[in-house]
C-alpha cells in the first residue's frame, strides 16, 4: 500500500533533467530498478527492491531524502499549459514564480489549478488555488479538516498565493468559520484581494488524451510517457534525462495520472528522440481506454482489475472517450475526481478469515462532471464479472447526456454544502438501481421516462428480474 512506501515530493509536479537524475542514482544505490509515480504529481519509491529486499533496510537509506508523512505536495496545472485548454492570462512562469514563493514544507494538501484543463483536479486538495477571468486572481475553495466546504469570500492575487496559504494552515484550526479567517487573515497580512464579481463556472470538457508525440506551436513537440503498471524504468528514465540534458530540454512534469509530459522538444530532436524511445521499446500509442484511470500505487488487485475491464472495454468495441474511472481500494476515500468510481466493498468481520470474492459499488459524478465533486451510487455489491455490464449503462448514459446543460456543471459561492435526495428504483435481486434521469439504454430507455412508464414486460438490465422486484428508495448525493 502507499502509505508503507517512500515518497519524495516534487513542488508542481515539475522537475529538471539534472533533479530526476539525481532521484534516480539514489534510486539504484539504494538496489532498485523501477519507482512509481503518485496521484499527487510525487515520486514514490517501492517498499522493496526486485529481490525482496526492505529498501528502509538498505546501509544507505537516508530517511531526509523523503518526504515526512505530515509533509503534503503541491499539485498544479503547469502541466498543461501550451498543450491543452488554459486560461487567457495564466503562463507558464505564472506557475513557477508561485512554487517558488512557497519557503514552507505544507501540511495541508495545495492545488493551484486551470479551470480551463482537465488534466488536474480543481478540488482535490485542502486549500484549492482555481484561476479565475480576472488576470492574476484566483477562487480559493476551502476543503479544510473538520470544515464544511466553503468559498474564501474574495479572490486571490497571484502574488499572495503562498503567504495566505502559509497563514491559514497556521490558524485554520483556532477560528469557527471562514468569516472569521478572512478577518484574521486581513488583520495578520497585507494583501491584494479582489472582489468576487462572478461566481465560478466550470462547464465539463472531455478529458483529453495525453500519451505519444505531439505538435507544440510550430516548431515544437511535447511527449507524453505512460506505463500500464506504474513502473517506471529507472535506465531508461536515466538515458531520457541525458537527451534533454543534451537538447537542452529544461523541464520534466509529472501528472496526476501516473505518468510524464515532457514539453518544448525542439523540431530537429523529434526524430533522435524516437529512435531513443524505439532503442528501449517504449510504446507511445496505449488505448485512450487505458489512460483515464486512477489506481492505488502499487496495488495488484487494482490493477488486475483495470486490466479486467478494459480488456472488456476493448473487445466489446466500449468508447469511454472523456470519461475518467477510479478504482478505490481504501476505506472511506472521499477525494475523487474521475467521472466513475468502482469501490471495493470490505468483507463481513464474521468471514475474514474465508476466502470470498469481493463486491463492488459503482458510483458516478453528477453530469458525469467530477468537477461538481457530487458523487450517486448507481449500483451496490455488484460481483466483478457484472461490473462490464454496469460501466456499458453508464458509457452509454454518458454520451446521451454529453452536452446537456453544461453552463451547469459547477456555479455558485455558497458557504454551506448542500445535499441533495434523488428518487430513484433499486432491483431487490441485485440491487441494480434504474434512474428516470439517466433511463436504461441497454433496455433502449430514454433519460427521463418515469418508472411508472416503463412497460410491464421491463426487466432489470443485469439479472433480468421483472419490474415489480424494483422498490423505490432515496438516494442521497454526497
Amino acid at each position: 500500500m502507499e502509505e508503507f512506501m517512500h515518497r519524495i515530493n516534487i513542488k508542481g509536479g515539475i522537475l529538471s533533467p539534472s533533479e530526476l537524475q539525481r532521484i534516480i542514482m539514489y534510486a539504484e544505490d539504494l538496489g532498485l530498478e523501477t519507482f512509481h509515480f503518485g496521484s499527487r504529481q510525487d515520486i514514490i519509491f517501492p517498499s522493496k527492491d526486485s529481490k525482496g529486499n526492505v529498501v528502509s533496510e538498505h546501509q544507505l537509506f537516508n530517511t531526509d531524502f523523503f518526504a515526512p508523512e505530515t509533509e503534503q505536495n503541491i499539485s498544479c496545472s503547469y502541466v498543461s499549459i501550451d498543450i491543452f485548454n488554459s486560461t487567457v492570462w495564466l503562463r507558464g512562469t505564472t506557475y513557477l514564480y508561485i512554487l517558488e514563493q512557497f519557503r514552507y514544507k505544507p501540511k495541508l494538501k495545495i492545488n493551484i489549478s486551470d479551470p480551463q484543463q482537465q488534466m488536474v483536479s480543481l478540488f482535490s486538495g485542502d486549500l484549492n488555488f482555481i484561476a479565475s477571468t480576472n488576470e492574476d486572481y484566483w477562487y480559493l475553495f476551502l476543503k479544510l479538516p473538520g470544515w464544511e466546504e466553503v468559498f474564501y469570500p474574495v479572490l486571490i492575487f497571484t502574488w499572495d498565493i503562498a503567504k495566505v496559504a502559509q497563514e491559514i494552515e497556521k490558524i485554520y484550526q483556532k477560528v469557527n468559520n471562514v468569516d472569521e479567517l478572512f478577518q484574521f487573515l486581513n488583520e495578520s497580512i497585507d494583501t491584494n484581494n479582489r472582489v468576487i464579481e462572478k461566481a465560478l463556472n466550470v462547464s465539463f470538457k472531455p478529458f483529453p488524451y495525453y500519451e505519444g508525440m505531439n505538435k507544440m506551436g510550430i516548431n515544437q513537440y511535447w511527449l507524453g510517457l505512460y506505463w500500464r503498471n506504474n513502473k517506471y524504468d529507472l535506465k531508461f528514465l536515466k538515458a531520457l534525462c541525458e537527451f534533454c540534458i543534451e537538447y537542452r530540454i529544461g523541464k520534466i512534469c509529472l501528472t496526476p495520472w501516473k505518468s510524464f509530459v515532457i514539453k518544448g522538444i525542439p523540431k530537429e530532436c523529434k526524430l533522435p528522440l524516437e529512435k531513443l524511445l524505439g532503442q528501449f521499446g517504449i510504446n507511445v500509442r496505449h488505448s485512450a481506454l487505458e489512460l483515464n484511470w486512477h489506481l492505488p500505487v502499487a496495488s495488484q488487485k487494482a490493477l488486475d482489475l483495470k486490466k479486467f475491464l478494459v480488456m472488456n472495454f476493448d473487445q466489446n468495441d466500449i468508447s469511454t472517450y472523456g470519461m475518467t474511472f477510479t478504482i478505490s481500494i481504501r476505506r472511506n476515500q472521499k477525494r475523487y475526481f474521475t467521472s466513475v468510481v468502482i469501490e471495493e466493498n470490505k468483507a463481513p468481520e464474521a468471514i475474514k478469515d474465508f476466502v470470498i470474492r469481493p463486491t463492488y459499488n459503482v458510483l458516478y459524478a453528477k453530469k458525469f462532471d467530477p468537477n461538481t465533486r457530487n458523487y450517486i451510487v448507481y449500483a451496490q455489491d455488484i460481483d466483478q464479472m457484472d461490473l462490464p455490464a454496469i460501466l456499458l449503462e453508464l458509457t452509454k448514459a454518458y454520451f446521451q447526456n454529453l452536452g446537456e446543460g453544461d453552463e451547469e456543471s459547477f456555479a455558485g459561492i455558497s458557504v454551506k454544502n448542500e445535499k441533495t435526495e434523488i428518487e430513484v428504483f433499486q432491483c431487490k435481486n441485485c440491487q441494480t438501481i434504474y434512474d428516470p434521469s439517466i433511463g436504461d439504454l441497454v433496455s433502449n430507455i430514454l433519460a427521463g421516462t418515469e418508472f411508472e412508464d416503463l412497460p410491464e414486460t421491463y426487466q432489470c438490465a443485469l439479472c433480468e428480474s421483472s419490474k415489480d422486484s424494483f422498490e423505490k428508495m432515496t438516494l442521497e448525493i454526497v
